[in-house]
């Protein structure tokens, strides 16, 4: 009897899994196109559920349908690691003991990388951490151009030029997204200033905004297919661009047909009309304060009760809402509920060395006359370290990206992790600077604190300096307030702490100095003839000092190239010279297309360190440029080679770059843009050829009259070289 209740129990469970799999709903059934599962869904869905769904319902969640199955949407800082968790309705730390994450490079270093495979080392890398988070969202990458200087945020992106940040930004996201979760670029668009980040309104003619302030955000959305845009804090057009018709509707869904999810930037929502027409899918961080008329916070968002409020009036249909909850469904179907995305893997061995490889790819020597680098161990008795940032964690600070990473290796670490017993190394302060370490709660549990004057720490510098074999200053800038941070932008180009006067007087007592500037910013130098040997060191993130170690040492051959110009002022900024820059209510784009080095082309302006500059431990020279045709036509391509031979001792790598040039056109144009680069790894004394492809619409401009890209038919440059200052070769050619 029992064995035949057990068959009869047995035969009815399977009959009920065949059945359960035959009425399964569509929306569940991953073998149905996403699309049909999108409608299937949302015919499920009540009212409430898909007004709860397009706000948030913590710091950094929103809703998703219980009933159905479909999760909540989560979020997390990027774009250099993955935030700490905070508590429910407040900025505080959880206090997690799990949640100390590998800290990456800033977007600096890895777009002065040149290097394509890195960046999509890196997005895999952060996305597998994301991933193991259970994150649905990494807030990242970002990919505003360096306008100024000044900016507190230019660490967060991807330098001056928008072919060289399009070109990165694609395999980062193509990296985060392999992984099954979303990367989230932002923020578009026109976030260059922090100074009156969420009043500001931006004024800048459409030709400029199509060649210079989107093309990153239009390769990441069609070329790296992004499923998700934040929107920037300020105003285009007097809209805030969180919901902003011309930037979110008009560009973002029909003209480059963007299908992912657009997110209000945190507290970037300020009009419900404007958010429910102008497509804002989910809006977040508008304010939780506790109850607020007599309901919970959440609930009071412009996209919440007073949505709602409207509907039940007739005043506004459901079609907006269908097609938000729309864009939210197919991101969780491509994330949350895709059963096929990998697992992720959290501060791992093989993060921390992907970190050191980025870091190392990124690092760019600025100068080194009379080859002070790479230090010569074996010649070397005693090496002085100098500077508050040879000690000073900068995982910490910033604003959102500030990061409780897992370790931090700093540079006075790293230096003595490799030097170890092959000769001494002396620390001393040098000056002082921010000694806090606590930003949001996470504390880097540093005590810096120094009450020494700047005469004490200056003379015991100069002392330790006068009888050491290597001087290496370790400063620059960090992550606070009016310096490298979200929230506020620098007051000047300056070094802080009084910086110059240290340099300058170890300038003088030695010829083996080397500055190593810790910023995501240009900085003055007034003594850089003075100064032999100069590095942009960036901020490192977790492999920070080992990278930088390994680069002063000669282990690893520097080949990071600048993404941004270093100006000798500020009067050689055009943002500030030509434009507008940190004023309120309103900044004047003024400078129009001529940012960076496209300003100092045209006005003839040599700059402190050019676009693209970068020095190395070797040599190359590069071959004369050879072409397939010297006629292309108006659907076809022209195909350019040029011979690039390692002339030194060293293994190294170089960042071969194109540029183009029109030479005779219907509106003024730059003198030159970038359309091409390639990083080549060669071997002391190899020989390697370097391929371009040039296309129409590397010749193109964009008429704001006709609203359409054009190439005018004529003669045209192509100019090979080590960077936007240093032309190998040209080559001119002709468009029909």
């Amino acid at each position: 009897m029992k064995k035949i209740f057990v068959v009869l129990l047995f035969t009815c469970l399977g009959y009920g899994i065949v059945y359960a799999q035959k009425t399964k709903p569509i929306y569940l059934n991953e073998s149905q196109p996403i699309e049909k599962r999108i409608e299937d869904a949302l015919s499920r869905m009540t009212l409430q559920e898909k007004i709860a769904m397009i706000h948030a319902q913590s710091k950094f969640s929103s809703p998703g349908v219980p009933r159905l199955g479909i999760p909540e949407v989560w979020t997390t800082d990027g774009p250099h690691g993955i935030r700490t968790e905070v508590l429910w309705d407040e900025w505080k730390q959880a206090g997690w003991s799990n949640d100390s994450c590998m800290a990456f490079p800033a977007l600096t270093c890895l777009a002065s990388s040149w290097d394509k495979t890195l960046s999509k080392l890196y997005g895999n890398a952060i996305g597998e951490e994301a991933r193991y988070r259970n994150k649905t969202v990494l807030l990242g990458p970002g990919v505003n151009i360096y306008r100024s200087p000044l900016n507190g945020r230019n660490f967060e992106y991807m330098g001056e030029d928008p072919y060289l940040a399009s070109q990165m930004v694609v395999p980062y996201v193509k990296g985060v997204q392999d992984n099954g979760v979303a990367a989230c670029v932002k923020h578009f668009a026109l976030n260059n200033q922090e100074t009156d980040r969420h009043g500001v309104n931006v004024i800048v003619d459409d030709r400029t905004l199509y060649e210079i302030y989107l093309p990153a955000f239009k390769a990441a959305v069609q070329e790296g297919k992004a499923w998700a845009i934040m929107g920037a804090y300020g105003l285009y057009k007097h809209q805030h661009c969180c919901h902003n018709e011309y930037l979110l509707q008009d560009i973002l869904r029909k003209e480059w047909k963007f299908d992912g999810i657009v997110l209000s930037d945190w507290g970037g929502t300020h009009d419900t009309m404007e958010a429910i027409t102008n497509g804002l899918d989910i809006e977040f961080g508008t304010g939780t304060d506790g109850l607020t008329k007599g309901m919970n916070a959440y609930d009071a968002y412009y996209l919440a009760h007073p949505y709602y409020e409207m509907i039940q009036k007739g005043e506004f249909g459901t079609v907006e809402l269908d097609e938000k909850v729309r864009n939210i469904l197919r991101l969780q179907f491509r994330t949350g509920m895709n059963t096929e995305k990998p697992f992720g893997s959290f501060g791992s061995p093989e993060h921390g060395e992907a970190a050191r490889k980025i870091a190392e790819g990124g690092i760019v020597l600025l100068k080194n006359d009379n080859d002070v680098l790479p230090v010569q161990l074996e010649k070397t008795k005693t090496i002085a370290v100098i500077g508050e940032n040879a000690i000073k964690m900068m995982t910490v600070g910033g604003g959102s990206s500030s990061l409780k990473a897992k370790y931090e290796i700093t540079p006075l670490q790293g230096i003595l992790n490799r030097v170890g017993d092959q000769a001494e190394v002396v620390y001393v302060r040098g000056y002082v600077g921010d000694t806090t370490g606590d930003y949001n709660g996470v504390k880097s549990g540093q005590n810096l604190k120094d009450n020494r004057s700047e005469d004490e720490l200056l003379a015991e510098a100069l002392e330790i300096a006068q009888k050491a074999d290597v001087v290496i200053f370790i400063g620059g800038l960090n992550k606070s307030k009016f310096q490298d941070c979200e929230g506020a932008d620098r007051k000047s180009l300056a070094l802080p702490y009084n910086q110059d006067r240290v340099v300058s007087a170890l300038a003088k007592v030695t010829d083996k100095l080397v500055f190593v500037n810790i910023s995501g910013n240009a900085v003055a130098m007034p003594w850089v003839k003075e100064v032999p040997a100069i590095i942009q060191g960036w901020y490192l993130g977790s492999e920070s000092g080992n990278a930088l170690a390994s680069i002063l040492v000669g282990d690893v051959n520097p080949s990071g190239k600048l993404c941004f110009t270093f100006p000798e002022s500020l009067e050689e900024s055009p943002a500030h010279s030509i434009g507008e820059f940190g004023t309120t209510t309103e900044v004047k784009y003024t400078e129009g297309l001529y940012v960076g080095y496209r300003y100092n082309d045209k006005n003839k302006v040599k700059p402190l360190f050019p676009f693209g500059h970068g020095v190395s431990y070797t040599t190359f020279s590069y071959g004369n440029i050879e072409a397939d045709r010297k006629t292309m036509q108006a659907d076809g391509t022209l195909t350019l080679k040029v011979a690039i031979t390692n002339t030194g001792a060293v293994d190294g790598a170089e960042v071969v770059q194109l540029y183009v040039q029109d030479k005779k056109s219907a509106v003024d144009r730059p003198v030159k843009e970038l359309k091409g680069f390639e990083k080549v790894f060669l071997k002391a004394g190899e020989t390697k050829m370097v391929s371009f492809t040039i296309t129409k619409e590397a010749l193109s401009y964009f008429d704001a009259v006709k609203h359409e890209w054009v190439a005018e038919p004529g003669t045209f440059m192509a100019l090979v070289g080590a960077s936007s200052s240093d032309i190998k070769d040209k080559f001119r050619f002709e468009l029909q």
